[in-house]
């Protein structure tokens, strides 16, 4: 008798209709409802559309039924779904993802906190004032390093630019966040509790370039954890351990004056234990508005992806906040179970995506109208997630480092239902080169990711505790340039 079942099972044919959003793969017109074997799984079903197309070099396919991967066979699917086979299934189809290989290592002296990408689709590009016109093989890598100094490199693993010492009006302690604003400016902020703006000026050549002070900006007291910008309004943000999130001006001229009690000349005690000797010759701005409520170190903050009036901050009080910043008001409150050490949006589904203490990723909806707290958790790494970035080719796709030594590739729509809610599963895991062939580190010992940036030209970049600034790229993703190739080759 289970024999006949399994063969009768294995008979059993069901209608689908195939569909992409994608025209260069999309099938003619015409395609009908195609009668299959319910025990096909997503190899037969990829080779299957393969055949449809008439391709000449086969496209890995990933295949979507109700916005979610389909992980089993169809036949599993319909028995999980309570679907009859009479039913005609629209089954949507789309390239895989590909595995992202390794490119390069670019070494450090000391550990990495902080990564970000300047290139002709970066938001620094994008949304930065004048034309931002970043060419093919001169994209640039910014780090900022525990050693209190930024680097820019180029792709061909060279460094460009270095941040003054703390003599000469740098950082007077370890850098935690930095970001470009623009192809000419750069924003950073640190343990010595200050945010500073920086002018990036390169050569005609392209082969050297010089970051310079522009703006010291004090407000904080603590260390300042992470800064985010909205270059057309001219506005920061800054989150801080002192409990405050921060908003600033990126003009000079309209910043208020820095307050007297936190400025390095009038805190001897402290600049004496932290061996300050600032230059003082750099413009000293405060804060718009200091925004408190949070009852423990905001660790992330980030504007509203379509709204530079509102912001976003999350914090170890296991709280995510929305603010309106024209009146410097809370207006919503989201408490959750754990700490919350980072933050991205995935605006096109209006979700904020925040990493915990507790090893996994949280989609949160922030609107008012949103019923529950979590929309999704996201499991898989095996320490804090301290880091993330949105996809910048995919609405539905982001990466995650975290204190375990990996980066983590997620698709929201690969997804179970389980007793705790709907949970996501990563699709790939990008370890740390610099261990490779090595026994697995469980917790990440030696080799913690602390910063990453995913750049539609560059690919994946993503720093630590092992001194190294790693990229990823999934194959074909570039075909120009190329890392490690010379600027000019």
């Amino acid at each position: 008798m289970a024999d006949g079942a399994s063969t009768a099972s294995s008979q059993a044919q069901v209608k689908l209709q195939l569909t992409t959003r994608h025209s260069d793969i999309s099938l003619p017109e015409n395609t009908g409802p195609i009668l299959v074997k319910t025990n096909l799984r997503r190899y037969a079903l990829s080779t299957l559309v393969n055949a449809l197309l008439e391709s000449e070099k086969p496209i890995p396919f990933e295949f979507l039924i109700n916005g979610t991967y389909l992980r089993t066979s169809i036949e599993e699917y319909l028995t999980a779904n309570g679907i009859s086979a009479e039913t005609v299934l629209t089954v949507e189809y789309i390239r895989a993802i590909i595995p992202p290989i390794y490119l390069a290592s670019f070494e450090h002296d000391d550990w990495i906190s902080s990564v970000d990408v300047l290139s002709s689709t970066s938001r620094a590009a994008r949304h930065g004032k004048g034309d931002g016109t970043v060419a093919t093989g001169h994209e640039r890598i910014l780090s900022a390093s525990y050693d209190g100094l930024l680097r820019v490199w180029n792709i061909s693993s060279e460094v460009v630019a270095i941040s003054p010492s703390a003599a000469s009006g740098g950082h007077t302690s370890s850098i935690k966040s930095a970001r470009f604003v623009s192809p000419t400016q750069v924003i950073s902020s640190g343990l010595d509790r200050t945010v500073r703006i920086w002018k990036y000026a390169e050569d005609v050549d392209g082969f050297a370039a010089s970051l310079t002070p522009q703006v010291e900006l004090y407000g904080h007291k603590a260390s300042v954890d992470c800064v985010a910008t909205h270059p057309r309004s001219s506005r920061l943000l800054s989150a801080s351990a002192d409990h405050s999130l921060g908003v600033w001006s990126l003009n000079k001229s309209d910043a208020p004056p820095a307050p007297a009690a936190l400025l390095p000349q009038n805190n001897s005690r402290s600049a004496k234990r932290r061996k300050i000797s600032t230059s003082t010759s750099t413009p000293q701005r405060g804060p718009v508005v200091l925004l408190q409520s949070h009852s423990a170190p905001v660790s992330t903050t980030i504007f509203a992806p379509n709204d530079p009036t509102v912001a976003y901050s999350a914090s170890w009080d296991h709280t995510l906040r929305t603010w309106d910043l024209p009146t410097a008001s809370l207006v919503d409150t989201r408490t959750t179970s754990h700490a919350l050490l980072s933050l991205t949006a995935l605006p096109d589904l209006n979700l904020l995506a925040v990493g915990t203490s507790a090893r996994h990723i949280t989609l949160i909806d922030p609107r008012a109208s949103a019923t529950t707290i979590t929309a999704m958790t996201l499991r898989g790494h095996t320490n804090a997630v301290v880091t993330l970035a949105g996809d910048p080719t995919s609405a539905y796709g982001l990466l995650s480092g975290s204190h375990d030594g990996t980066c983590r590739i997620w698709d929201v729509r690969s997804s179970r239902s389980d007793k705790d809610g709907v949970v996501g599963e990563s699709m790939y895991t990008i370890a740390r080169e610099s261990v490779k062939g090595e026994p697995r580190r469980i917790a990440g010992e030696g080799i913690k990711v602390f910063g990453v940036c995913w750049d539609q030209e560059v690919g994946i970049v993503s720093g630590g505790e092992d001194k190294r600034l790693q990229i990823n790229r999934g194959k074909g993703v570039l075909e120009k340039g190329g890392i490690g190739a010379k600027d000019g080759g």
